[in-house]
């Protein structure tokens, strides 16, 4: 299978750390320039550092994937610069309250999560999408994850975010498939991130259960889910379209 992203520029947002950092370096790797975008500015611009260090071409654009001007300044600097977009990786997201019940969640961060896990990929792919139609084509990953597939407690937003992702990706690729636009969403299991880190930190002994709970008995790496994404993103994917992939050592396959 060819996977290259020779000549093609690719959009990652949340691109300063975890799974947006993989991605990011790996989409440069594999021969595409890289608009990195996070509201980070330190750690996107050491992203976008990190590939041009290495030899690749890629650019850092600061926004808020929750406000629909920052996400439109994100793509139009996309399209100025590289003067195309190819594929774009909607990433960004937030965990919540990952250890409190429905009745105890605060509106405040229930607001939070979905601005940004939901309302933040249907923003990117509104920008998106007008400059693919433009193009003829285009391919879009966004970031679910296993809790858009199955139940849980205690973090309900979060649960929320990720199944309206997986619906939102399904009506976007239904809509735009005779367009020669491809949508799939990306569903990892438990990685080892920083975002991973934060739900363990005060509750250490859980880790090494939540591992045993995957299949292949073990955390999952940002380059694992990296692959994946690009791959979707690749011309190797070309009728694969209106998925949710899982990339989760077999956790909800039990």
């Amino acid at each position: 299978m060819q996977s290259s992203m020779d000549g093609k520029v690719a959009l990652v947002t949340g691109g300063g750390t975890g799974i947006g950092e993989a991605t990011s370096l790996l989409f440069a790797k594999a021969g595409a320039k890289v608009v990195v975008s996070d509201i980070n500015v330190a750690e996107g611009e050491a992203t976008a550092h990190a590939i041009t260090s290495a030899g690749g071409d890629a650019i850092f654009v600061a926004g808020d994937v929750s406000k629909g001007e920052d996400v439109e300044k994100m793509v139009a600097r996309c399209v100025d610069v590289y003067g195309r977009l190819d594929c774009a990786f909607n990433n960004a997201g937030i965990e919540g309250d990952t250890f409190v019940s429905i009745v105890d969640y605060s509106e405040e961060m229930w607001d939070r999560v979905i601005d940004i896990n939901l309302k933040g990929v249907w923003l990117c792919m509104k920008h998106q999408i007008p400059q693919f139609l433009k193009q003829g084509q285009g391919a879009i990953v966004n970031m679910a994850s296993v809790a858009g597939l199955i139940g849980g407690s205690l973090g309900s937003a979060y649960f929320a975010s990720k199944h309206g992702v997986i619906g939102l990706t399904k009506a976007a690729a239904i809509e735009y498939g005779q367009s020669n636009i491809r949508v799939n969403a990306v569903c990892p299991g438990v990685i080892q991130t920083r975002m991973g880190a934060k739900v363990y930190q005060d509750n250490p002994e859980i880790e090494p259960h939540v591992a045993a709970e995957h299949p292949l008995g073990r955390l999952g790496q940002p380059s694992e889910v990296a692959e994946t994404v690009v791959w979707l993103c690749s011309d190797a994917a070309s009728f694969v379209t209106g998925h949710a992939m899982t990339v989760d050592g077999g956790y909800v396959a039990k």
